[in-house]
């Protein structure tokens, strides 16, 4: 699996000038286009978090779902070549992807803590140091979990059905609305939208990941409690999928 894993954090930038620092690059860029767009000119509030580490916050845990989620839907098909060669347990191709798109994560979340620091010592924006901090593994892997669930159940599709892997880029680009990255929950109170986002078992997991780093964000047990039920729904739909689909995909591949 490791083999996989440093396979696929290399591929990313083979060829490439700067490496993993785009790991850094990407989210800085995208920190600055939501502040102009969402917070300077929409006026979207950030719930009392500074709006830079919101967005940032965001962003890394959006990140890598999506990452995990797209990457993993391509299992069969991009992996076809080596699945024809050599026999081994092929769930651990897409293991191996969540596991490397950690690697990711960690480094853009260590670019939100600096970020942290620097606004502690310029702005005197507090850190807020508590146990919560504790759960942020925690809610890691339950992305983790659902994006590989996800995943593996449209990669079980799209060997047949090359439709699944278009409609997935559409629908992780609406997804990012419907998730509260760019807004807060708290935003949508009175919203006859609310409960779209609430359907949205991410919304649970980025809300209970800011309150972890910031102490600010709308909690729920039952949400979080949803967010883990669906991700062992999801685990369990996709496993059934993957093990009948990687029976046969090689004929339809």
């Amino acid at each position: 699996m490791w083999l996989f894993v440093r396979r696929d954090f290399v591929a990313q930038f083979k060829q490439t000038i700067l490496g993993p620092i785009w790991h850094l690059i990407q989210p800085l860029f995208t920190t600055l286009t939501y502040l102009l767009v969402f917070n300077k000119i929409a006026k979207i509030p950030s719930d009392g978090i500074e709006p830079t580490l919101f967005y940032l916050s965001g962003i890394a845990i959006w990140t890598y779902f999506s990452t995990c989620l797209t990457n993993t839907s391509n299992t069969f098909v991009g992996n076809a070549s080596i699945f024809g060669k050599v026999y081994f347990p092929r769930l651990v191709l897409p293991l191996s992807i969540v596991i490397s798109n950690m690697a990711k994560f960690g480094i853009q979340f260590g670019l939100l803590l600096l970020t942290m620091i620097l606004f502690y010592f310029t702005k005197g924006t507090p850190i807020v140091f508590s146990v919560y901090w504790l759960t942020i593994p925690l809610l890691v892997c339950l992305l983790a979990g659902i994006g590989l669930g996800c995943g593996i159940v449209v990669s079980s599709f799209t060997t047949k059905y090359r439709d699944f892997a278009l409609l997935l880029v559409f629908i992780v680009q609406l997804g990012m609305y419907v998730t509260p990255i760019i807004y807060p929950l708290s935003f949508l109170q009175n919203s006859s939208y609310k409960w779209i986002v609430l359907a949205n078992p991410l919304t649970p997991i980025t809300e209970a990941f800011r309150f972890a780093l910031f102490g600010k964000g709308t909690v729920q047990l039952g949400g979080l409690l949803y967010s883990v039920a669906f991700m062992f729904v999801s685990l369990f739909v996709g496993a059934i999928f993957f093990n009948k689909v990687e029976k046969t995909f090689m004929d339809t591949v």
